[in-house]
């Protein structure tokens, strides 16, 4: 069974963040994540909040009319109290013109059960490629 919700966890992520559910988001988080999209992005990981990552995605994603991110292939391992699950990924978002910006890659996502259940401690995005304008 934990391998079935490890994935709702991070499926949750991608859903939640498409759909602009920001409340729901936040609970698949642990009160600390390692945020590491330097493969996109450059820089250094971040660890932040579940608020801050919020307050991210809503201001990057809020630049597009819509975007869709679907997770595939998943692969779970699960080892006591954590696990770890890396999913392909295709990401389209949608510009204001109409436009597509798509990539795709892997996320490995680290997670830690509590009470509440699996929480996602660590996202990395490691892009592999991408088509249209960011």
């Amino acid at each position: 069974m934990d391998r079935f919700d490890v994935i709702d966890v991070c499926t949750r992520m991608a859903w939640h963040a498409d759909q602009r559910e920001w409340d729901s988001l936040a609970e698949v988080f642990a009160d600390t994540v390692t945020l590491d999209y330097t493969s996109l992005n450059g820089g250094e990981p971040a660890v932040l909040a579940p608020a801050q990552i919020i307050d991210g995605w809503q201001n990057a994603l809020g630049a597009y009319k819509t975007t869709q991110h679907l997770l595939g292939n998943h692969l779970v391992a699960v080892d006591g109290d954590t696990a770890v699950c890396t999913a392909s990924f295709q990401a389209t978002h949608r510009r204001p013109d109409d436009t597509l910006w798509t990539l795709g890659g892997t996320y490995r996502f680290d997670l830690v059960t509590t009470g509440d259940g699996w929480r996602i401690t660590g996202v990395v995005m490691t892009m592999a490629w991408s088509d249209g304008i960011r």
